[in-house]
């Protein structure tokens, strides 16, 4: 069976992995009403989802180095399924934040695993591969809130959403069991046996995935999550901010498809830096603008952008990484900057519930973020960033 079978499969194991990630938000003004908490509290349940998608990165590192890939991804399919069927029956805010603690365990560990595969089934197109690859991870984010939108109209019922995760989650994690298991695997890991020594001999390019990823999915985390809540403030009814979101997520279906090919072409830095710069701009000219048409431009702007930084940051990482460390410097990387990014989401609920207002929380973090791209600049400009 050709890899590219395999490559189609793990594209909609993507699919479901990320719209695990990403369904809470849609969700949180109705746990806010279901379980009578605050906006701190409903951050804190997207927070543990992306916690969690960062507690197991290194420890998958290290797996990694003593079993294949595709077992590793297929043990998080099964964890995926049990953890949207944990939530299903959830009938508390500590179920419902646990279940999100462990759907983020499957997403965390599915990226570190899937990612480097990916990249060597097509060494010699890796930013194609990686676009492809983001771009059905990416169609699941579209969906979310639409799906969210449909059951709520149709059953009133939010749990609903995750019945259907666990069941289409087990029927993918089948078919992926059975392409895998008849596909043409590389061995290009097959070295990668040192977690420790990897990130000793490649901790400087780590560490500047871990600095522009972690500082830009920090304002990120606590943008979307709180999108649909942000829009109200600015005049928005819940049905048209919630369906911005779409917006949002849709133009991130071009931006993997377009930047990971320019990732192929482009000087990798200089496209990183000019990515992270241009969302800082939009998240403060969104600040400053009012009325439906200007906010939906300013939304499609952001969406398109931020999304163009994922497939650009691996590839330049798994694309300069060597063989004999691939997966676990990459997983340091990743493990890092979902740390760093994280805690977003709470950030942002925290400072609402102190009275600070969407737009100087926004603003600030729009500010500081551009900062860090100014500092990596000069250290670009000065040849203190590995290339």
């Amino acid at each position: 069976m050709s890899r590219g079978r395999l490559f189609g499969t793990l594209c909609s194991v993507v699919f479901l992995v990320n719209l695990a990630r990403v369904i809470f938000a849609p969700l949180l003004q109705e746990f806010m009403t279901v379980f009578s908490v605050g906006e701190g509290t409903a951050g804190l349940i997207a927070t543990l989802a992306w916690l969690g998608s960062a507690a197991l990165r290194l420890p998958t590192g290290w797996v990694l180095t003593r079993l294949p890939r595709h077992h590793v991804i297929l043990a998080t399919g099964g964890i995926l399924t049990g953890a949207a069927a944990f939530i299903a029956s959830a009938t508390s805010v500590a179920m419902v934040g646990l279940g999100a603690l462990l759907l983020g365990l499957s997403s965390g560990t599915y990226f570190v695993a899937a990612n480097p595969l990916v990249s060597e089934l097509y060494p010699d197109r890796v930013g194609r591969a990686m676009g492809i690859h983001g771009m059905s991870s990416q169609v699941a984010a579209v969906g979310a809130a639409p799906l969210v939108t449909l059951v709520l109209t149709l059953v009133s019922d939010w749990r609903v959403v995750f019945v259907c995760v666990s069941v289409a989650a087990a029927v993918a994690t089948l078919t992926l069991f059975l392409t895998a298991r008849a596909a043409d695997l590389p061995d290009a890991g097959g070295d990668d046996t040192d977690i420790l020594g990897a990130v000793r001999s490649e901790w400087r390019i780590a560490l500047v995935g871990v600095t522009i990823v972690g500082t830009t999915g920090f304002v990120w985390q606590g943008l979307f999550n709180f999108y649909e809540l942000y829009m109200g403030t600015k005049g928005l009814d819940t049905a048209t901010a919630r369906n911005l979101l779409t917006v949002v997520f849709g133009a991130g279906v071009p931006a993997f498809f377009v930047s990971g090919r320019l990732a192929d072409r482009l000087p990798r830095v200089p496209y990183l830096l000019s990515i992270v710069g241009s969302f800082a701009g939009c998240l403060l000219l969104l600040t400053l603008v009012d009325g439906f048409g200007a906010i939906l431009l300013v939304t499609a702007a952001i969406g398109y952008v931020i999304h163009s930084l994922f497939p650009a940051i691996d590839t330049y990482l798994l694309d300069a990484l060597p063989d004999d460390s691939r997966a676990s410097a990459y997983a340091w990387y990743s493990a890092g900057m979902m740390a760093v990014q994280a805690t977003g989401s709470s950030a942002v609920g925290q400072l609402r519930e102190v009275g600070i207002p969407y737009d100087v929380v926004f603003t600030r973090l729009g500010f500081g973020l551009g900062v860090v791209v100014v500092g990596l600049a000069v250290l670009q400009r000065r040849g203190a960033l590995p290339e």
